[in-house]
Parts: structure tokens; sequence; C-alpha cells
């Protein structure tokens, strides 16, 4: 009996889908060209870059870090693209009479084939090359390129199929939509570094490089460097760790792989006891108040726990509200009143209320008949929004306080967050009666199309009104600050920002409302549409 060697199948299989994939249009061969040709340039850009810092006295821990970046790349990204490779995924192996090992080595070697395996390879051949010197330096260079390699791709698979259950699943897809915040928090540690090094020059990478150099798969890399100085103990004792690191990565992936080819899928079983997701809402339907305003709010934070995109757009907005501020703080060109990012990006929440329910928004609409259900229908999900904003504004001031050491400066800072806040639930209630738009929920579109302008007009308007309903709060923060001995009056600030903010989100609910009530066919038309 002829034993068919499942590697050069599932690398044909690879090769033909893809060309297949090209084959169906112009578009998606444009497309693969073009991006074919980016990162190939990207990528001599980055050979250029590493050949030029050859002979650098801090070249070593540069590419060892540039290494581990890598890596750690290749092991997130499976978890917020879970569809960019759909056919190495396991699942769809079930039925078919493979052992683990035989599987994961085919597995492997087709998880080469594609851009990313040959743009990861391009960076580490650089990365070889710089701290390479000597021909035993570059014997090691080879087998660490192709070792490095090895664990990336092992890794990635790893991660995935341990995941895979999770990928296929709706927090899945909070996973992919989520990947916005890994961008927007990752830009900020890249802005911090960037700064860093450029006041401080390659020599602050020293440190982190000495521990780095003996993690994998920076440590094959950096076995390089020190065979290029003479340590070849080091060096080897660098490569039988990622060595070791790549051993264990191959156990994972087949252990995981026989877990996933012989365990039934969760979703067959029949649940024996409520998941915890619904046994913490009714813990928190308890605490909430009694009647329409409890309910709307219950409802309100289920949306936020529950549908990816609004979870996607909190916490973005957490989390981004929190880092510009504390990151300009620590280097050194911070001021406290940031704080108002984090007031402006959660009163953001309240635009477009009704569209974050989608086409299910007609649930909600059968039970507005009056401006009075309109009005507190707004209200708990104004009051959903406070229940995490203020905490999160008290947070975000109190490490604000703490780095900047400006203690006296917090009554007057909370009391204008407050203020903005206040106008920006008014507006954002206003505007989401105004111009209600569709938030498809499947891709990376936050409105269907043709609603664009619906969207800037909501948003750019709504936040331009937001401004001149705090502007007089605002205009008291800066003549307090500025006029002699105003100082000690800016304790005032958080009374008068406070009440005056509580006013405006009552008088922007109280003026939304009649119109909510009038417009909802039209708000209905918006909101399903696409």
């Amino acid at each position: 009996m002829t034993t068919v060697d499942p590697t050069a199948v599932l690398v044909r299989l690879k090769l033909s889908l893809l060309r297949n994939g090209l084959r169906q249009s112009a578009g998606r061969r444009a497309v693969y060209i073009t991006s074919l040709v980016f990162v190939l340039l990207y990528a001599a850009l980055q050979l250029l870059g590493l050949f030029a810092l050859r002979g650098h006295a801090h070249v070593g821990a540069v590419v060892v870090l540039l290494v581990e970046v890598l890596a750690l790349g290749w092991a997130v990204m499976p978890l917020f693209f879970p569809s960019s490779d759909e056919t190495l995924d396991p699942s769809r192996l079930v039925m078919l009479p493979l052992r683990p090992g035989p599987l994961v080595r085919a597995l492997l070697v087709a998880s080469l084939v594609g851009i990313g395996p040959l743009f990861t390879l391009s960076l580490l051949a650089g990365s070889a090359i710089s701290t390479a010197h000597g021909a035993a330096a570059y014997a090691t260079s080879v087998v660490a390129v192709v070792l490095t390699l090895l664990i990336c791709v092992a890794l990635a698979r790893a991660v995935a199929t341990a995941n895979i259950r999770l990928l296929s699943s709706r927090k899945g897809r909070d996973l992919a939509v989520l990947s916005g915040l890994v961008v927007a928090v990752g830009l900020q540690f890249l802005n911090f570094g960037v700064r860093r090094l450029g006041s401080g020059g390659l020599s602050q990478l020293e440190p982190v490089g000495q521990v780095v150099r003996w993690v994998p798969p920076a440590s094959a890399i950096g076995a390089v460097d020190s065979v290029s100085r003479g340590s070849y103990g080091v060096g080897a004792a660098q490569l039988a760790l990622s060595a070791a690191a790549l051993a264990g990565l191959l156990a994972l992936w087949s252990r995981s792989l026989t877990k996933v080819m012989t365990t039934p899928d969760a979703s067959t079983l029949q649940a024996a006891e409520p998941a915890s997701g619904e046994r913490s809402a009714r813990n928190l339907s308890g605490l909430l108040p009694a009647g329409r305003a409890g309910t709307v709010m219950e409802r309100s934070l289920r949306y936020i726990w529950r549908d990816p995109k609004t979870k996607a757009a909190w916490v973005t907005s957490l989390a981004i509200g929190l880092i510009v501020p504390v990151f300009n703080a620590l280097q050194g060109v911070g001021s406290l009143y940031f704080v108002c990012i984090a007031s402006a990006l959660l009163g953001l929440q309240m635009f477009n209320q009704f569209g974050q329910d989608t086409s299910a928004f007609w649930m909600v609409a059968m039970t507005i008949s009056s401006p009075r259900d309109a009005y507190a229908e707004l209200r708990g999900r104004a009051l959903a929004l406070l229940l995490i904003a203020l905490p999160h504004l008290a947070l975000v001031t109190v490490v604000m306080t703490v780095l900047l050491d400006a203690w006296a400066k917090v009554p007057g800072v909370l009391g204008l967050s407050l203020a903005l806040l206040g106008a920006m639930l008014a507006t954002g209630s206003w505007a989401s009666t105004r111009f209600p738009y569709s938030v498809p929920q499947e891709g990376y579109r936050n409105a269907a199309p043709g609603q664009a302008g619906l969207v800037w007009a909501s948003f750019l308007g709504g936040m331009i009104a937001a401004a001149l309903l705090a502007s007089p709060v605002i205009a008291a923060a800066i003549w307090l600050n500025v006029a002699a001995g105003g100082e000690r009056w800016t304790w005032l600030l958080l009374p008068v920002g406070a009440g005056y903010g509580a006013l405006l989100a009552l008088l922007g609910l109280r003026l939304a409302a009649p119109r909510a009530a009038r417009r909802l066919p039209e708000i209905l038309a918006a909101v399903s549409k696409g």
C-alpha cells in the first residue's frame, strides 16, 4: 500500500487555492499584486536600513528587539485576523485519516507559502547579515534564520489551533473588531519609543537587548552576534534555547491538533447551566433602577458587552482616553487638562444611539408612542453611558494627578470634564434623532453605503456644538488660570461644571425626545439600511 506524503499534497493544495482565487477576478489579482509589491518594497527598505547599521556598536540590541517584535506579531495576528488563511484551518481536516505528527509537518511547510513568510525571511536575513562577522558567524546565521522563521510560523499555527473554537465563534469576531484597538495602542507605544530613541540614541536599547537576546526566537539571532564576538559557547546555548522552543511549540501544536480533531464541538453539547454572562447580567439587573430606565440601561450594557462593534468602540475610547494623557505625561509634555480627551471620547458613544441597535431597533420603536417614552429611552441610554464614563474619568484624573503632582488643579479639571461630557450627551442625543445611520454588523465599515455624509454631519456638527455649549465653563477655567489670584477659586469649577453639564444633558434629552417620537419611521428606515 502506497502512502501519500501529506506535506506535498497540502503545499500543492495551497498553491492551487491561491492560483484559483486570483483567477476569480481582475480586482483580486490587482490587490494581491499591489500588496506583494508594497511588501517587497518595504522589506527592501528594511534591508537597506539593517545593512546601514552593520558595524554599529548597538546593532545587536536593535536586531534582537526587531525579531522579538516580529515574533509577537506572528503570535497575535491569528487572533485578530482568523480568516486570513482559511486553507490552514485544521478543523477542515477532521474527517481525514491523518496522524498529528505528519499533519504538523505538512501544515508547517504549507505555512511557509505566502507573503508573510517572505517578508519575515527578508527581515531575518537582514538582521543576521548586519551582525555577522566571520565564516563561523555566517554559518550560524543560516541556522539562526531558518530556526527563527520556523518558530514564528509554528507560534502562529499553535496559537491559531489552540483557539480555533474561539476564532470561529462570536468572541472570535470580537477579537477581529478589536484589532483596531491594538493598532491604536501600538502606535502610542511606537511614538513613545521613537521619542525616547531620538533623545537618547540606540544605547538605551542595550539593557533591554541584553535580556531579549536570551528570549526565543530572538536568541537565535543573538547567537549570530555572540559568535561574531568570539563567544562560541554563548552562541551555542542561544541556538539550543531556540531549538528547544521550536520543539516545545511543535509539541503544543500537535497536542492542540489532537484535541481539535478528536473532541466534539461544545456547540453540539447541551449546556448544563447558564453561561457566566447570563448570570452576571441577572446579578446586574438587581442593581439598576426599576422601571424603563433600568431596563434600557441593562439592554445598553448588554450591547456593550456582546455586540462586537459596540464593544470595539467602547474599549477603544476607554483605552485611548487613558493612554494618550498618560503617555504625554510620561514624555514630559502632558497637562492635567488632557483628561478632557477621555471625556470627549466617552461622550462620542452617545452619538447614533439608535443606529447601534441596527435592524433590531424596530422592537424598541414599538414601545415608543409618545415623547415621554422617547425621553425615558434616551435617559436610560445616557445613564448606562454615565455608569461607565464617570468612574473612568475619575481613574484618568487620579492617574494623571499622581504623574504630574498637580493636586490643586483636580477640582477645575474634573468640573471642565463633566461640563464637556454633559454637552456631548446633549448634542449626542439630538444628533441620534437628527442624523441616524446604520452600522453594518459584518466587516469593518461603520456605516452603510451612502450614509458617510450623515456620519460626518453627526460627529463634526455634534462636537462643534458641544464645544460651544461648554464654552462658558471653558472660558471660566482659562480666566481663573490666567487671572492673578484666580487659582484660589478654581475649586468652584467642580460644582459649577458638574451642575452645568447635568443641566445641558437634561436639556438635550428633553429637546431630543419629541423629535425621536415624531421621526420614528424615518429613524427606523435609516438604521435598518444595508
